[in-house]
């Protein structure tokens, strides 16, 4: 399903560095496997697709079915890993313009991600006329921009359907016992779906967090955790010489130590955005810690490389690519012959535009790599929904092992809490006036 090629890494990476990473990467696969890293309390996504609750998978595809009946719109309300994986799937999966073509099907659209007015008012145009759903996901029901974005959407709908009609489209997906958000769910009777207590939210895709809308797009979510389980088993053995993913791990390790301090993850697909979106999150949350990590970047080719193009190939020598080429794609487009051939195109006349797009990912793999830029190459077999949950997978059984080579916590985020206390403060919420003093004075 998934290959990875090293022909554009072998000038910046010897055999024999892979090769001694290997009793390394033994001892981070033991303290995940055995729970006795750091965070090892947020690992239950390790085994996560051979343990899902069925008789929750069950209720997630009752509920998909009843808000496809009842509703134009879903709104997804969610931040972080409460909201870039589903939106990474259904981007990667479904119709490039989804919600232009998709008149029969439930649009789905998201908030809670930012705290723009703008954005809010606009979506509100959009549902003016709709009936729709809410799925809000929040561990505890009071993350500032969620929280804020469910305050608005609630109130419209209860305004447009009543209380009690209202409570009937309100889906949470939440902690299992506790939580502002768990108990407004008991009190108003809103069905609601578990984000596990042993998994983060960036490790979350695979969970009801990420099931829920995926599920309300149609889209298979069985064949999701069907390549999930598949990459599970696939990736349960250390050998460097047969896990990829370790060894995706072992070159980044590698690559670090030598001073390439910022990876950019490359797509060659336009529906890949979203997906590199959340392997930011993913790694970027996971390894930037106590002055430690790789710095996570992402671009889309051709397109960025009409503006980025320049400073991968020519900029400080600090970074590697990390590119995600599909051996498949969704369709394919065949180039016409023209008979002026004012544009000089008829070289390419018959020609698939997937075979011009992969030659021009060679050509600029060959270019980056002669210009000083390591390229790991991960060859992923097919667009499918069962390739998209074992890469899935891969990351995040990759990600783990990153953390642990690098004497992280992978699984831990304090300093996002920082920016949450000074906003807090600054807003004049209870319990924060000295902090709100002392950032006033600074300024003035």
């Amino acid at each position: 399903m998934i290959k990875l090629d090293n022909k554009f890494l072998d000038k910046f990476v010897g055999s024999e560095e892979v090769k001694n990473m290997q009793p390394i990467i033994n001892i981070a696969d033991q303290m995940l496997r055995e729970k006795t890293g750091a965070g090892s309390d947020f690992t239950g996504w390790v085994d996560g697709p051979t343990n899902l609750d069925q008789a929750e998978l069950t209720r997630i595809k009752a509920a998909s079915k009843k808000i496809n009946k009842d509703s134009d719109v879903l709104i997804v309300i969610g931040i972080g890993g409460s909201y870039l994986g589903s939106k990474a799937v259904l981007e990667f999966i479904n119709h490039t313009f989804e919600n232009e073509v998709n008149n029969q099907k439930t649009k789905i659209y998201f908030a809670g991600q930012n705290i723009s007015s703008s954005y809010l008012n606009d979506l509100t145009e959009i549902i003016k006329n709709k009936d729709f759903s809410i799925n809000i996901i929040s561990k505890s029901g009071t993350t500032t921009e969620p929280a804020l974005a469910f305050r608005h959407f609630k109130n419209i709908l209860v305004n447009k359907y009543g209380e009690e009609q209202a409570n009937m489209r309100i889906y949470a997906t939440t902690d299992q016992a506790r939580g502002t958000l768990k108990e407004q769910a008991n009190s108003n009777g809103w069905e609601s779906f578990v984000i596990p207590d042993d998994i983060g939210g960036r490790f979350s895709v695979l969970t009801a967090v990420g099931l829920l809308p995926i599920a309300v797009s149609d889209i298979d979510i069985d064949q999701l955790i069907l390549g999930a389980k598949e990459a599970q088993e696939k990736y349960s053995q250390a050998d460097l010489n047969t896990n990829d993913a370790y060894l995706y791990a072992a070159y980044r390790n590698v690559l670090y130590n030598k001073g390439k301090t910022i990876e950019m993850l490359i797509g060659y697909e336009p529906g890949q955005t979203f997906l590199n979106e959340w392997w930011k999150q993913l790694f970027g949350e996971s390894e930037g810690k106590e002055n430690k990590g790789i710095f996570p970047a992402s671009a889309i080719f051709s397109t960025d490389l009409h503006s980025l193009g320049q400073y991968v190939q020519e900029g400080r020598r600090d970074l590697f690519e990390t590119v995600i080429f599909f051996d498949q794609v969704k369709s394919d487009l065949t180039i016409e012959s023209d008979k002026e051939n004012k544009d000089e195109l008829n070289y390419l006349a018959s020609k698939k535009f997937a075979d011009v797009n992969k030659k021009a990912f060679i050509a600029t793999s060959m270019a980056h790599y002669d210009g000083g830029v390591p390229n790991i190459i991960l060859n992923v077999k097919d667009m499918s929904t069962r390739a998209l949950g074992h890469l899935i997978y891969f990351f995040e059984i990759s990600c783990a092992i990153s953390g642990y080579l690098l004497g992280v916590n992978p699984f831990d985020q304090p300093g996002v809490e920082e920016y949450k206390k000074n906003m807090f403060a600054l807003l004049g919420k209870d319990g924060y006036n000295d902090l709100k003093i002392k950032l006033e004075s600074r300024i003035k």
